[in-house]
């Protein structure tokens, strides 16, 4: 739906715009519509406090509806770390973070739910504890607020880009040489390769991102860890989290992630095993303890599909 603003809604905020051209939907669900990118203003994404200037084209794709309230089920959990303010979780490809779109059982919250008393409500009631989220089928770290005092102040460090997000992909072909879009950059006593390119909903497919001139800022280093014919392991460096980002952006240089084939990997590469994952691992993360104001870095091991996969292609 296409609405037109118009002189009377000079100075309000795009939330309450909607939630008044919405009166059914709770002003916490339009908020979820734009942070889950359902919402463009003049054709480019936008934040829930924008101020409206009574001359713009408001889009918007509702969502459907969602439980109001995440619930308990006994789950396991992997654990990595956990204190009095925060966990960190080694999550499994396949497992949804919280529920939405349909899923409304088997999530990681559901399964927070069953193992702690209490979590932070900063994120309301379909969120508790969680500070940042993994794709479905990426595997790896995350971390999650047991308290509204440590959730606020993680959430400010990933806001400020001062959390250090390191993956480990596996994808298709080799970096034998500089692409055009990347630039050549030393951290730590290592060459990486640079990507900038904004990111936002597709224009076409709205399950996919693309890299768009209207899109948000987004941030992907990379280096080649091992090589083999045909594929490459890469250590990969996130300072922005848009979504999907390090598949969008590997994409776009020719590289997919093995087994993303939303983002154009073979479904079946030849001389490989069926996949049922695409292979991107959060392997580490990095912050300032919300706490202590220790600097922590706690790191998940790969599970054995992604070794087993490392293992046949050589890598």
């Amino acid at each position: 739906m296409e609405i037109q603003t118009s002189a009377e809604d000079i100075d309000k905020r795009l939330d309450v715009f909607l939630s008044q051209h919405y009166p059914e939907t709770s002003r916490a669900r339009v908020q979820q519509w734009i942070r889950d990118d359902r919402v463009q203003v003049n054709q480019a994404l936008a934040r829930a406090s924008l101020r409206l200037r009574g001359t713009e084209v408001v889009s918007v794709e509702p969502a459907p509806a969602t439980p109001l309230k995440a619930f308990a089920e006994n789950i396991p959990l992997d654990l990595l770390y956990e204190d009095d303010d925060i966990v960190a979780v080694n999550k499994p490809a396949g497992m949804i973070v919280h529920s939405g779109a349909g899923a409304k059982s088997g999530t990681l919250v559901n399964a927070l739910l069953n193992h702690f008393s209490k979590l932070s409500t900063v994120g309301g009631e379909l969120r508790p504890g969680i500070v940042h989220r993994l794709d479905r089928m990426t595997s790896g770290v995350l971390l999650v607020a047991k308290n509204d005092r440590a959730h606020q102040r993680l959430a400010r460090q990933f806001q400020k880009r001062q959390v250090q997000k390191t993956y480990w992909a596996v994808i298709h072909g080799r970096i034998i040489k500089q692409h055009p879009s990347a630039r050549k950059i030393e951290a730590d006593g290592k060459w990486w390769f640079r990507l900038e390119m904004p990111i936002g909903r597709d224009a076409h497919q709205r399950i996919k991102m693309s890299t768009r001139p209207t899109g948000r800022s987004a941030q992907t280093d990379f280096r080649a860890l091992k090589q083999s014919p045909g594929y490459s392991l890469l250590e990969v460096r996130i300072s922005t989290g848009r979504t999907h980002q390090i598949r969008v952006h590997l994409s776009k240089i020719g590289h997919p992630v093995v087994g993303d084939r939303l983002y154009g990997a073979p479904a079946t590469p030849e001389g490989l095993p069926n996949l049922d994952r695409f292979y991107l691992h959060a392997r580490q993360i990095g912050f300032v303890h919300p706490a202590t104001d220790q600097r922590i870095v706690i790191e998940a091991p790969l599970p054995k599909e992604f070794t087993d996969l490392t293992r046949l292609l050589e890598l």
